[in-house]
């Protein structure tokens, strides 16, 4: 199998394991306050032992055009199995990212940290997350980041829900990719039923 099959392989097993064990129909309230009619729990297959190595395959593939990255991340906890999964396929590849997490409010305690792991000042990292609905949870990691002397070269998704996040952060000025959208898990048409009742 050519380098291109392996990518169309692992990019097709990661959208039928999504689909079959990470979507769920109802009526159901976001993080961000909006209503929607079906849920993607990511998590329940990011941390799964035979999702998290697709995940890790199918993002370092995205990411691989952006130069000069040596460190992957983002707000904990959605980012926190993203960032582990490239970090290990990264290394199967011969790649070195490293990986970190960026807390919601830094330590009360001990070096009072915000983000944790290798430090990153200086260096050039992209955030990560799971699912981004309003683009809330990466603009959050990347204030920290900068914080602490990060240079941010881009946001990187698994699945965009096609809510805003896009155009949010290339507002604020920063790349983003999505690994899969909404029409990947064939759940385009139950997005547009949610604009509808939105609007």
């Amino acid at each position: 199998m050519n380098r291109v099959d392996c990518v169309n392989d692992a990019r097709r097993q990661l959208i039928d394991f999504i689909v079959s064990d990470a979507v769920f129909r109802g009526d159901f309230t976001l993080a961000s306050g909006l209503k929607a009619n079906f849920y993607v729990d990511l998590r329940r297959v990011s941390l799964d032992h035979r999702v998290a190595p697709l995940i890790g395959s199918v993002m370092l593939d995205l990411i691989a055009p952006v130069g000069d990255v040596s460190a992957v991340g983002g707000m904990t906890m959605g980012a926190d199995p993203i960032a582990a999964a490239i970090l290990h396929q990264g290394a199967a590849r011969g790649r070195a990212y490293d990986a970190f997490v960026v807390r919601k409010e830094p330590k009360d305690h001990g070096r009072g940290r915000q983000v944790e792991g290798p430090d990153v000042a200086g260096r050039r990292v992209i955030v990560v997350e799971d699912t981004s609905t309003t683009g809330g949870s990466p603009l959050s990691a990347i204030a920290a980041l900068e914080k602490v002397g990060a240079e941010i070269a881009a946001v990187a998704v698994v699945v965009d829900r096609d809510t805003g996040a896009k155009e949010k952060i290339e507002a604020a000025g920063y790349p983003y990719l999505a690994a899969l959208g909404l029409a990947d898990l064939g759940l385009a048409d139950a997005s547009s039923a949610d604009r509808s009742a939105g609007s």
